[in-house]
């Protein structure tokens, strides 16, 4: 009779199957024989691991016992991975992880196997994990190679957080690219106005030149704030305000839009009259990304749809675009540094989702069905407190 734990058990990715605990025991005794290995793993400051054929932990160096908190390494013997981390997404099949549909696109599950088939091989992991009560996400380098000891194969793993190198090559696009175009277009909106002499020409340039002054300095501020929430910095500043004019004026802002050239964009639900209490900056910055979000996802000739409504104590805001989000986007949409548009773009719904739920009280979600597109909603309590 096989002492495989979950054999049979269903996997939307990797193998389910796992070994009982006294089995691991003899596993980790082997590598513990190497006295080498671990004086030398031990110095690195990095996160190494020794996984058996099942992905689970047969040895970890003093850098996970020291990020965890733990007092020896036993705790973990035996866990895969996404369950040492606390990844959200672990535990969503009862085997654990690299079982569900969200493993499929996760670059620790897709390393790991490789090493395991025999590769050595590098993926980038965006995980979300839950420490202390708050959700963090994180960027890590997952590196697999194939290891046999004692004629038992495992998979050497080396973990690197580069969660910093990402957030200085997204700042780095920010300021070298986006706002030096912004920028640019300062520029040129000055030097027209030093060339046109008719009084109605200049107006309408000086209205240009308050518009893209104006896009420079949200820019700036979105940033800042974003930096600031993710290192729990960020005030939030309740006052009350109405809803529907918050829609409005995304309406007003994105319908002349470069972005929405081609695209007709229009409010299709509303209310007759609504306060809510929250931080309108914030929440403005929230219901614009998901705007521009979604006419980014949209062609010449499509419709975007804006909408609020009330339900009991809450509001919702929703944008509808026809365009139906692929299923692998789904999986990743809220994680950070994930992006369709390539290159280091990203964090637009990774804020949204940030600002929503840490600081506004709030919930994001999107749904996606044939032949009515995508449709984000986010959810916010009629009043919040400071």
């Amino acid at each position: 009779m096989s002492e495989l734990l979950f054999e049979n058990h269903f996997s939307h990715f990797a193998p389910a199957a796992r070994l009982p605990l006294n089995k691991i025991l003899e596993q980790s005794c082997v590598v513990k024989k190497i006295q080498e290995v671990h004086s030398v793993f031990d110095a690195f400051p990095n996160v190494i691991l020794i996984l058996n054929q099942h992905r689970q932990v047969v040895y970890c160096n003093k850098a996970l016992v020291d990020l965890l908190n733990l007092e020896d390494s036993s705790s973990v013997l035996g866990a895969r991975p996404g369950e040492v981390l606390n990844c959200v997404h672990a535990w969503e099949n009862e085997a654990g992880c690299g079982t569900s549909e969200h493993c499929m696109s996760c670059g620790a599950a897709l390393a790991i196997l490789a090493g395991l088939s025999g590769e050595r091989a590098s993926r980038e992991c965006r995980a979300t994990v839950k420490q202390q009560g708050q959700f963090i996400s994180l960027d890590l380098l997952f590196t697999a190679k194939p290891l046999t000891l004692e004629g038992q194969c495992f998979t050497l793993v080396f973990v690197t957080d580069i969660s910093h190198e990402k957030r200085r090559k997204f700042l780095e696009r920010i300021f070298f690219h986006d706002i030096l175009n912004t920028a640019g277009s300062l520029r040129g909106i000055v030097e027209l106005l030093g060339t046109v002499k008719e009084s109605a020409q200049k107006q309408e340039l000086m209205k240009d030149l308050e518009e893209v002054a104006g896009s420079l300095i949200e820019e700036i501020l979105d940033q800042r704030d974003l930096l600031s929430a993710e290192n729990n910095e960020l005030k939030v500043s309740p006052e009350p305000f109405d809803p529907v004019e918050l829609l409005n004026s995304m309406m007003d802002h994105y319908v002349n839009h470069p972005v929405a050239q081609g695209i007709t964009l229009e409010v299709v639900e509303t209310l007759e009259e609504a306060t809510i209490v929250s931080d309108p900056i914030l929440l403005k910055r929230v219901l614009g990304n998901m705007v521009k979000n979604a006419l980014e996802a949209s062609q010449p000739g499509d419709v975007v749809s804006l909408g609020v409504k009330q339900i009991g104590a809450e509001i919702y805001f929703w944008v509808n675009n026809p365009r139906e989000m692929p299923r692998d986007v789904q999986l990743q949409v809220f994680k950070r540094s994930f992006s369709t548009k390539g290159g280091s773009r990203g964090l637009g719904t990774y804020s949204m989702k940030l600002l929503t739920e840490r600081y506004l009280k709030g919930s994001i979600s999107f749904t996606v069905k044939e032949g009515r597109g995508t449709t984000f909603t986010i959810r916010y309590p009629l009043t919040i407190r400071e």
